[in-house]
């Protein structure tokens, strides 16, 4: 058998190694939710200055001022959106509606994070602290 026979030949070893990657990848996509709890406050910040802290659970719409300009966040059903913003490419609109993690305009300068634990307060604790 040549050097080129042998590299193309899939062993029993690597589908087993190939199914359990797998496996691993869908259920850490199953269980994302248990690892990263869906915050209780909205945190919007304007060229690195907190403007806004506002629960999560209360539909609002806000608008910020950036240094290009205004930018509309919306506030509804336990998850937040960016609905407007001044900057051209509009990335931080098509990220659509979050219910963890964080929507960054950098054109403009303005971040919405949701953070805090459900039920309680801010403890400064992150998901692999907690």
């Amino acid at each position: 058998m040549s050097s080129r026979e042998k590299k193309h030949k899939v062993t029993f070893a690597d589908k087993v190694l190939t199914a359990l990657l797998a496996f691993l990848t869908i259920t850490s996509f199953i269980f994302i939710k248990e690892v990263m709890p869906q915050g209780s406050d909205v945190k919007i910040e304007v060229a690195g200055k907190l403007e806004y802290s506002l629960p999560i659970s209360i539909d609002k719409t806000v608008e910020v001022n950036g240094p290009l300009g205004k930018a509309i966040v919306e506030i509804k059903d336990n998850r937040v959106s960016m609905k407007d913003a001044p900057c051209n490419n509009k990335i931080c609109i098509h990220q659509g509606w979050i219910r963890n993690g964080a929507i960054i305009c950098l054109p403009n300068r303005v971040i919405v994070s949701i953070s805090g634990l459900p039920g309680k307060g801010d403890e400064g604790l992150d998901g692999i602290t907690r």
